[in-house]
């Protein structure tokens, strides 16, 4: 680093460090005299009960202070990146890379393609651990980062080195077992591309995985994604009614070994592969916690079954006309959900919209990845003053932005009417329903 003076960004109110003065602006020097190189340095830092740290002020005077807190106490400080550091850049170029696929013309920031363990501790990211060293390995065990999220794909060393195109990408087995070895608990995640990776290597993988638990947590298999723009990319299949059949069928006696020997299933299949297979959504008890709701692991059980028990909440007495924007993957889910609504409430006039992936392509169903000039395409000439609810991962974290660059503010002035952002839970779009709901006139 250039420099050691971190500029903070937010002070969090009532915190301590909010209570010792400190302010947006002000500079961060160091803590117990050492420099802080990056966000899991600081971490590490804070974790001591007794503190100083320096501090320079926005007029230049340099602070000092004296801090006794709690080991799990926080300070309070947020930095102008998150991470402190710059991120680390993806050094693979894997024959399944979703940002490969992306169309020309959108904004820089969604290319650049991040590999930073850091990132997987705050945030939730995957990483490959391709790009890390020895040191590396001894820094996440040393400052315990952990849960970490890994992409392994596969453990066939060979196969993976091709698949991520990367000669240094074939010792992941070694690299977890390091860590898990150190006490750090990982989460793994696996795309799986048919005809390379899937079937026996499947099985493979999450039987070495396996060999690791309780480390491992848990393994998520997710199908690979597959827009209109590979042309010139690796020749990639799309999972279809009978390949997805085949790797549901292929788990299901790993799963039940697993809750034999463990009590859970250990791998699980993301909603998509039930969905495309035809077959019923496993119950809440083989998701355990939906510790891998980011990677659609879970997510229409969850929905489902939080629709149910919050049905009762919705107010009979209102009425109002609403529009529920989703992808195709979760549009009969969602399509029943408003049936049981009008049900309930028969004031309501509730729809579910299929809004097909134009931009990225057909062969992509998530509602995740739909784009806000899809959404106005689809619903234009039907939207008719109707409220419209969407879920919030079809926009990037805290900004109301979707893929397309359009906010949600363009896409209320281009619709003429009211866009509301729902989890899709369950819960809580029985909540919105209420709430943007109007007491029905007798």
């Amino acid at each position: 680093m250039k420099t050691n003076k971190i500029v903070i960004s937010r002070v969090i109110p009532d915190s301590i460090a909010e209570e010792m003065g400190v302010e947006a602006g002000d500079k961060l020097l160091s803590i117990n005299g050492k420099k802080v190189k990056d966000i899991i340095d600081y971490k590490y830092l804070i974790t001591e009960e007794i503190l100083e740290v320096d501090i320079e002020k926005v007029n230049g005077e340099i602070w000092t202070l004296d801090i006794e807190k709690d080991y799990d106490e926080d300070l309070g400080l947020e930095f102008e990146r998150g991470i402190i550091d710059k991120a680390q850049r993806c050094s693979n170029n894997c024959i399944f890379c979703f940002i490969d696929q992306l169309p020309p013309s959108m904004r820089e920031t969604l290319y650049f393609k991040d590999d930073d363990s850091r990132l997987s501790f705050l945030q939730g990211n995957f990483v490959t651990l391709t790009n890390m060293k020895e040191e590396d390995l001894n820094r996440i065990i040393e400052y315990k980062i952990s849960p970490i999220n890994v992409s392994v794909h596969t453990t066939n060393a060979e196969l993976r080195v091709k698949m991520l195109n990367n000669r240094f990408a074939g010792d992941i087995f070694e690299k977890l077992k390091k860590l898990a070895e150190g006490g750090i608990f990982i989460n793994c995640q696996i795309v799986l591309c048919p005809g390379i990776n899937d079937k026996n290597e499947l099985e493979k993988t999450v039987m070495d995985l396996y060999t690791l638990y309780p480390q491992v947590q848990n393994v998520a298999v997710v199908p690979v994604g597959i827009t209109k723009y590979r042309e010139g990319l690796f020749h990639m299949k799309s999972f279809d009614y009978q390949s997805a059949s085949s790797e549901i069928l292929c788990m299901n006696k790993y799963q039940n070994k697993f809750i034999s020997e463990i009590g859970e299933p250990f791998v699980r299949l993301s909603d998509e592969f039930y969905v495309i297979a035809e077959r019923e959504i496993p119950g809440a008890n083989f998701y355990g916690k939906f510790d891998q709701l980011e990677d659609g692991v879970g997510m229409i059980r969850m929905l489902r079954d939080n629709i149910a028990s919050s049905l009762d909440s919705l107010k009979a007495s209102n009425s109002g006309d609403f529009l529920l924007a989703t992808g195709d993957l979760a549009y009969e889910e969602l399509a029943n959900i408003a049936k049981l609504i009008e049900n309930k409430n028969p004031k309501l006039d509730i729809k579910a919209v299929k809004v097909l992936n134009e931009f990225f392509g057909h062969s992509i169903t998530v509602s995740g990845l739909i784009t806000g000039q899809d959404i106005y395409n689809t619903i234009k000439d039907i939207c008719n003053n109707k409220t419209v609810i969407i879920p919030s991962n079809m926009l990037r974290e805290r900004v109301d932005v979707f893929l397309d660059d359009m906010t949600v503010k363009e896409l209320e002035e281009k619709l003429k009417t009211r866009v509301l952002i729902c989890d899709y839970t369950g819960e809580d779009l029985i909540e919105v329903i209420n709430q943007y709901s109007k007491e029905a006139s007798i």
